[in-house]
């Protein structure tokens, strides 16, 4: 078994709590991995961590700092790789290789991203977020028995999740992952940033190669400006 080095404990429980909220919604839930060695000496690089929560239609991205060097491109199970995570030590475990979904094959670009924008502030972004939630539980609670099935529930949560954010493209859908993922904890200015200048922007959206990425300090949302189809989007 392939074992990694994290930077630091605090990696290691940020990655296992990723991939715990990731098995709430999918049991059998596969990520894709991938790593390689960092440009400069005393830097371990980046794991990227790619998985795909079914109830969102879109691709989750969570990174982590490596302690040591690494080369690793694969798709494996992702409680296998929950339970090879040694927080106390920073170590990872990477599990047998497995057959990966079709999401695995088609990731967003590695480069060329540019800003976008148009994205509202995170405060304005929290507010429509639970707005849209109270529309749907309202919208759900109105149909009659008879109506109340999943396909119904379904038309819904389409219609609220597929409306746009601000001034941009971005599917409100991606915003609803973030907030569910953990992605859009406050940022807190650390002791003495007062004096230290600007902190950086918390949430910014980027574009390259026929995608919109919603970026957050604790993880990235990914989504196709052609859409990901057939799946439900009933919020949970």
């Amino acid at each position: 078994m392939t074992v990694l080095r994290l930077a630091d404990d605090g990696e290691a429980a940020d990655l296992a709590a990723f991939l715990s909220r990731l098995l709430h919604y999918d049991r059998a839930a596969a990520v894709r991995l991938r790593a390689a060695p960092a440009g400069g000496p005393g830097d371990g690089g980046v794991l990227a961590v790619f998985g795909r929560p079914p109830s969102f239609e879109v691709l989750a991205i969570r990174t982590a700092r490596l302690g040591e060097p690494a080369q690793l491109d694969t798709t494996v199970s992702a409680g296998e790789l929950l339970d090879g995570i040694e927080e106390p030590a920073g170590k990872l475990g990477v599990p047998a290789e497995v057959t990966g979904p079709p999401w695995a094959g088609v990731l967003p670009p590695q480069g060329g991203w540019r800003r976008v924008p148009g994205l509202p502030e995170p405060e304005a972004l929290g507010r429509m977020l639970a707005a849209s939630v109270a529309e749907f539980r309202a919208r759900d609670g109105e149909l009659p028995p008879e109506r109340r099935t999943r396909t119904e529930r379904d038309r819904i949560g389409r219609e609220i999740w597929s409306r746009t954010v601000g001034d941009t493209h971005l599917p409100l859908r991606a915003v609803h992952a973030a907030q569910s993922l953990g992605f859009l904890r406050a940022v807190h200015a650390p002791a003495g940033a007062a004096s230290a200048g600007p902190l950086p922007e918390p949430y910014s959206l980027l574009a390259a190669g026929g995608w919109l990425r919603l970026r957050t300090p604790h993880g990235s949302i990914a989504v196709r400006t052609g859409g990901l189809h057939g799946l439900s989007v009933t919020p949970a």
